[in-house]
């Protein structure tokens, strides 16, 4: 009876204290700071780096053989697409998200001409009413915004309204107007000189000669206005943002 009553004065004090000390240990390891490795590198973005957009689309898509083709002169927006037989002519303007997909077939815009704001132009491969399937956009000629142009023809000096759809094998004689919302099936002419509106577009009336006067006009109108974006842009340098950084040094208003 002694030995037991030894045995548990010696057991009783060890079973008391070790909660205690792992409750000590483990309250100085919460507190304890997290350690950090003294050979991590410190990584800080320089400033004079330039913040790009990487995910920005391309404006210029070579397919196969076909590159597509841009005057000198002629003002396409930084968000337009072409792609493939695309040939955009000398004086011409290509505006804010248009879409040129010359995959298929060659796609034309001409001297002078101008393709607004979302406009889709496509060419098939062949046209089912045995006419040209490229689609061929002449001098002086305004296609309005969010038009629909498929393999179809547009002689010069003519107006696309806007929301406008021509189809495969249509044809716009020289000195025509089509009316906005307009929808010309395949294979249908438009005589030269002639308003048409509708879908499917009918004839309205004859113009007079004053208004064929000024559809050339429009388009000139347009591609002076297409300079002054023009001149804002450097298409094959980044000097302007040197000179936006130095104007922000000299605190002179950009």
């Amino acid at each position: 009876m002694a030995t037991l009553a030894r045995a548990s004065r010696r057991l009783l004090p060890r079973t008391l204290s070790t909660p205690v000390i792992v409750r000590y240990f483990s309250v100085e390891s919460a507190q304890a700071p997290p350690q950090s490795s003294p050979l991590a590198p410190v990584i800080r973005e320089s400033p004079d780096r330039v913040k790009w957009d990487y995910r920005g689309q391309r404006k210029l898509i070579p397919l196969g053989q076909w590159a597509p083709k841009v005057a000198v002169d002629a003002y396409v927006a930084p968000n337009v697409v072409l792609a493939g037989q695309v040939v955009v002519y000398d004086g011409a303007s290509v505006w804010n998200g248009a879409v040129l997909r010359g995959d298929l077939n060659k796609i034309t815009v001409g001297f002078c001409s101008n393709v607004q704001e979302r406009c889709v132009v496509h060419a098939a491969w062949s046209s089912p009413t045995g006419l040209p399937a490229e689609t061929l956009i002449e001098r002086f000629v305004t296609v309005g915004a969010y038009s629909l142009l498929r393999s179809c023809t547009i002689e010069p000096e003519c107006i696309i309204g806007q929301h406008s759809i021509l189809m495969e094998g249509s044809l716009v004689e020289t000195h025509s107007i089509l009316e906005a919302g307009s929808v010309v099936p395949p294979g249908r002419r438009i005589p030269s000189g002639e308003l048409w509106a509708g879908n499917p577009a009918r004839f309205i009336r004859t113009l007079t000669h004053e208004e064929t006067l000024e559809i050339p006009k429009l388009a000139v109108a347009i591609n002076d206005l297409s300079k002054s974006y023009f001149s804002e842009f450097l298409p094959y340098s980044t000097v302007y943002l040197e000179v936006e950084k130095m104007k922000k040094s000299l605190e002179i208003s950009i």
